[in-house]
């Protein structure tokens, strides 16, 4: 019984290694086939972590909406991550340039190390890449302004954005949810920041038939749920 046992978990293990190694590697800077830019609901994540909250990002009077989470280099399956360690230095004024897309310093920095690394620019070419990639994207008007909790399913957000960006199909795009608050969008870019095709990120969906969008932050009282 117990051999067998033994022999059952060591298949698993040899059936699962290839996948988990396929998910992440270390991987080598500028060897990775298309971006996925990462847009969080920024309301979902100040919910989310309350008092753990970046309170660049959650305790300030400016009511952000979409925020940039990341871009992201990735393999047509699994992706690199944390490339050169230690990272290079990040400048300072590079890093604040960024918070207006990125409103946490702890963010820019993760981002870098993990993600940046892997693109084969340096800290300015990387952040410069980034910030075209979210220029590229238009955020579709009904979501730059949510006042009150909004109840959709990912599909209606995935059809708005793909009516906003021509030439953005459904293979090219997923909505990320944590069961309950819809917490990113994600879109998949090539190199040269054209809208591509990512099947293994569009199969990560969220599969909720319906998510929560909570409003974005205000200073003073915190705003009442309606549905």
């Amino acid at each position: 019984m117990r051999r067998a046992r033994a022999a059952g978990l060591a298949l698993a293990a040899l059936l699962l290694s290839p996948l988990s190694a396929a998910a992440q590697s270390k991987g080598e800077p500028g060897r990775f086939d298309h971006y996925v830019l990462a847009l969080s609901w920024s309301p979902s994540y100040c919910e989310a972590m309350g008092a753990r909250a970046e309170p660049t990002q959650c305790a300030t009077a400016r009511p952000f909406a979409f925020v940039v989470h990341g871009l992201w280099p990735q393999y047509e399956r699994g992706w690199p991550e944390s490339c050169v360690s230690p990272a290079p230095f990040l400048p300072e004024p590079l890093l604040r340039s960024m918070l207006d897309i990125m409103p946490s310093r702890r963010l820019v920095l993760h981002e870098w190390r993990k993600h940046g690394t892997c693109d084969g620019a340096d800290s300015a070419g990387y952040f410069a890449t980034l910030r075209r990639a979210y220029e590229r994207v238009k955020i579709p008007d009904e979501f730059h302004r949510l006042d009150a909790y909004r109840m959709v399913s990912p599909g209606e957000v995935e059809a708005a954005f793909r009516a906003a960006n021509p030439g953005l199909a459904p293979d090219m795009i997923a909505v990320a949810c944590d069961g309950r608050r819809l917490t990113e969008v994600r879109l998949c870019l090539s190199r040269t920041l054209d809208f591509t095709p990512c099947p293994e990120v569009d199969r990560r969906a969220c599969r909720a038939e319906r998510v929560v969008m909570p409003p974005q932050r205000e200073a003073g009282p915190a705003p009442q749920r309606t549905e």
